[in-house]
């Protein structure tokens, strides 16, 4: 396995110089989080911006995912939206397009993945409607990943319609999960919605396994910790991940540490690297 790093945790860095100071301190892959500086399709220089990125991935060596979670990216009003359990029909319809845009993005720098999450349901429909606005929107984004060859990796989130594992389940069972529909899974999630023993939820999905959130969390909290400040048995998951057999990326997810990014990422390194076999 490999030990990244979120550009979502080193939010006020060029996305540039972040890949080249993460490089700098040890790390060996890094989830790009797409956003207004980073990789930004809707900039007029979004063009250079890939290419730029593409020469500093080469140069670091990085193995990568594309991350789609930015909060404010295509609309600045509100958090998130709008994703793919959105209401309005033409809400969704700009997070398919947006989806899509990733996995023709993720062709062109050879991502490991695109990563992305259902989103809140706001309004009152039935969980049998919110399913099928799910599955509706989901259907061309299977398409295009399935023809660009794109993996995809979904991510169960605390709040979200497919929160907990159960609910990704069901989500699979109805969408028949082809073999580019993966999983990325977010072990702080796991712990914060009781889904333990840790050890167990990995070894149980190691076969749908593409892309590895860790930060420390406690239960029933949703909160991204530093290391050592929640209640994760970190040498226990390592060992989990590595006897799964997992061989991508485990990338920190310290969002909310980005005022003090590069301290937060040195020293999620020094913590985590002894675990790393």
């Amino acid at each position: 396995m490999l030990l990244g790093y979120n550009t979502n945790g080193l939010a006020h860095h060029d996305p540039i110089q972040a890949v080249e100071l993460l490089s700098r301190i040890g790390y060996r892959s890094v989830a790009l989080t797409v956003d207004h500086g980073c990789l930004n399709p809707f900039a007029p220089d979004f063009p250079a911006q890939i290419a730029r990125m593409e020469a500093t991935l080469a140069r670091a060596g990085f193995r990568h995912v594309l991350e789609t979670g930015a909060r404010f990216l295509l609309d600045p009003w509100q958090k998130h939206e709008p994703t793919l359990m959105t209401a309005d029909r033409l809400g969704r319809s700009r997070r398919v397009d947006f989806l899509c845009q990733m996995i023709a993005l993720a062709k062109r720098l050879g991502s490991d993945c695109v990563s992305f999450w259902s989103g809140i349901l706001r309004d009152d429909a039935s969980v049998e409607r919110a399913f099928e606005r799910l599955v509706e929107g989901l259907q061309p984004v299977l398409d295009a990943a399935a023809a660009a060859d794109v993996v995809l990796g979904f991510e169960p989130e605390p709040g979200m319609f497919i929160d907990t594992m159960a609910r990704f389940d069901e989500l699979t069972e109805r969408i028949r999960a082809p073999a580019h529909f993966q999983l990325t899974l977010d072990i702080g999630h796991l712990h914060c919605q009781g889904e333990t023993p840790l050890g167990d939820y990995i070894q149980r999905y190691a076969p749908r396994l593409v892309n590895i959130h860790l930060e420390d969390m406690r239960v029933g909290v949703h909160e991204h910790l530093m290391f050592g400040e929640g209640e994760i048995d970190f040498p226990a998951v390592m060992t989990a991940l590595r006897s799964a057999g997992f061989r991508g990326g485990v990338h920190v997810e310290l969002s909310r540490h980005s005022h003090d990014g590069v301290r937060a990422a040195q020293h999620a390194f020094r913590f985590l690297n002894p675990f790393v076999g």
